[in-house]
């Protein structure tokens, strides 16, 4: 994408898309490739494709103080700081100022953002697995919340459509709880990750360690002419890839949307309300403050698309109100901003792993092992203490690296240490599924405002018995697949976990049948003012314990193309 416009003249489109990242790039794609006059807003800065990652091509002495921020820059992220990495020279820009954009908590959440073009399609850890057909049952299953109004046979070509156009990384394992996919070759495992795989195998049945399942180009494969090539293994992908190898809206689909010439690109857009029109019971347009100048506009369009991230998206219905929805748009349920969820982790177990020292690696994989969920699906898989389950995510390397930095030796140590590479390690970190709580909630304070005049968002949320009993078992069968497979010293750990750390928000603006007790539809359409579709996170019913962003795909494809049949129709 080399270039954005737009006509301060023109208010009205066919649609409007509020949000660049993940969904809102898919939205973008779909809807101009359909034909539609797509309005596309962004409330952060432009970011173009390569020319805009300034640090991608630096190397580790290129930055002061190898790569920490001064106090006071940390002190304006303090938040954002919490991930323990997101605050790092070589990409700290992307995320947000927490003093500009504050929020508040009733218990800690930790919510990671970026403000800009892209969103966080250039952040994620591009992990993509399908949900299986047990996901979108469990709910009805276990009598939590609500019935999904969809089964995976209705997501199923749509992943397919995802995939085949992202480009996702992977082996065929035909497991009933990970769907396999159209992948991209396997990126390898490493000589210790194969020794633990085959040793999990021989002695737990039903336990499978595959590679990460990742979003980027593993092959020569061309992708529908855009301009992106295989991943080069330098694992920088947080600084923006210049290859386009890893899947972003940035390289892949907003420079589709844009070569339709039906795309009108505008930043710096604070959308904050859907516009409400009583006598049609449709949404006729949104409400913008500028970023920098702070105007105010108005825009029109016949279809809405808010995918502005799980929390925005609920936080600009909550605002759309009217003598119709005086508690938010589509909030006749009242579960706007409730059933908020994440994914927990930091619990699991590492060791050391005797012999291989006449193996090393070549590049920088940007994936490590995955391991599929094992727990709860039948027969003895099935826990007394839990319900759901986890996956777990890891790796092998080499120890004592930090010794080859010039800061830290010199001299005689340097050239030792750059020749003795040290033991390998392996560990492993369990991701769980958080169950989709009504306590667990986001709300608005219309006393404390941001610059903008817009009222700040407040968290009340945590995790819950289900998921601290699943944390124990994450650890202990961490520390038993270790052990059997030789990794010695093993320790199991649990470490501070907040909701948001998993920076995978989801259900504010859940999924259902009933207008009842959900507030969008099957075709992620809120239930009461049909235009208005919303396929970010916020639709989420429940969580699984697989990374989002493909769910998040593959239903902003499904609801795009319904959208464009039902204009077709004349139903919306």
């Amino acid at each position: 994408m080399s270039k954005f416009y737009y006509n301060e003249e023109q208010e009205s489109y066919d649609a409007i898309v509020v949000g660049t990242g993940i969904s809102g790039g898919w939205a973008a794609k779909e809807l101009c490739e359909n034909g539609l006059k797509t309005l596309v807003l962004e409330r952060g800065r432009m970011v173009n494709h390569i020319t805009d990652y300034p640090t991608a091509n630096l190397d580790p002495w290129d930055f002061p103080n190898n790569g920490e921020l001064s106090p006071d820059k940390i002190a304006r992220q303090e938040k954002q700081n919490r991930t323990g990495y997101t605050v790092k020279a070589p990409h700290h820009f992307w995320f947000v100022d927490d003093i500009d954009h504050p929020y508040n908590e009733t218990k800690r959440f930790d919510w990671m953002r970026g403000y800009h073009v892209g969103g966080r399609s250039l952040l994620w850890g591009r992990h993509s697995y399908r949900w299986s057909p047990m996901d979108f049952e469990a709910n009805k299953k276990d009598g939590v919340a609500v019935d999904w109004p969809v089964r995976y046979k209705d997501i199923a070509p749509w992943y397919d459509k995802v995939e085949s156009y992202i480009g996702v990384t992977g082996e065929l394992l035909n497991l009933p709880q990970l769907p396999d996919g159209k992948f991209e070759p396997m990126m390898e495992l490493n000589c210790v990750e194969q020794h633990v795989r085959e040793r999990v195998a021989d002695h737990f049945d039903g336990r499978v360690i595959t590679a990460g399942r990742v979003a980027h180009i593993n092959s020569d494969k061309k992708f529908e002419g855009l301009n992106r090539s295989s991943c080069k293994f330098r694992n920088r992908c947080i600084r923006g890839c210049p290859f386009g190898a890893y899947f972003s809206s940035n390289s892949s689909t907003l420079p589709a949307a844009e070569r339709t010439g039906n795309m009108t690109l505008r930043p710096d857009s604070i959308v904050h309300e859907v516009i409400y029109d009583p006598d049609t019971k449709k949404a006729t347009g949104v409400k913008v403050i500028d970023r920098v100048t702070k105007e105010v506009y108005e825009f029109k369009a016949k279809v809405i698309f808010l995918c502005a991230s799980a929390v925005a998206s609920t936080s600009i219905l909550m605002q759309s109100k009217s003598d119709r929805f005086e508690n938010g748009m589509g909030n006749d349920s009242g579960e706007l901003g409730h059933n908020i969820m994440d994914h927990h982790f930091k619990a699991g177990a590492r060791g050391k792993m005797d012999g291989f020292t006449d193996k090393y690696y070549k590049g920088r994989k940007p994936n490590g092992v995955y391991i599929p969920r094992f727990r709860n699906l039948g027969g003895n898989s099935d826990m007394k203490d839990f319900i759901r389950g986890y996956g777990y995510q890891g790796g092998a390397s080499r120890g004592n690296y930090e010794d080859i930095v010039a800061e830290v030796s010199h001299g005689k140590e340097l050239k030792d240490a750059i020749l003795n590479t040290g033991g390998w390690q392996m560990g492993i970190n369990g991701f769980g599924e958080i169950l989709p709580y009504h306590e667990n909630k986001m709300s608005l304070d219309y006393d404390k405002k941001d610059q903008w005049g817009l009222p700040t968002v407040t968290f009340d949320a945590e995790i819950k018995e289900n998921e601290l009993n699943m944390r124990k078992d994450m650890q202990e069968q961490a520390a038993a697949m270790l052990e059997k497979s030789g990794v010695r010293d093993v320790e199991t750990y649990d470490e501070e976990y907040a909701l948001g750390l998993g920076i995978h928000e989801m259900g504010t603006a859940r999924m259902g049948r009933d207008p009842k007790t959900s507030v969008v539809n099957g075709n992620n359409q809120v239930h009461t003012v049909k235009n208005v579709y919303v396929t970010d996170g916020a639709f989420m019913t429940s969580a699984s314990c697989v990374n989002p962003s493909l769910t998040y795909m593959a239903f902003t494809a499904r609801a795009a193309n319904h959208a464009v049949e039902e204009l077709k129709k004349g139903n919306i």
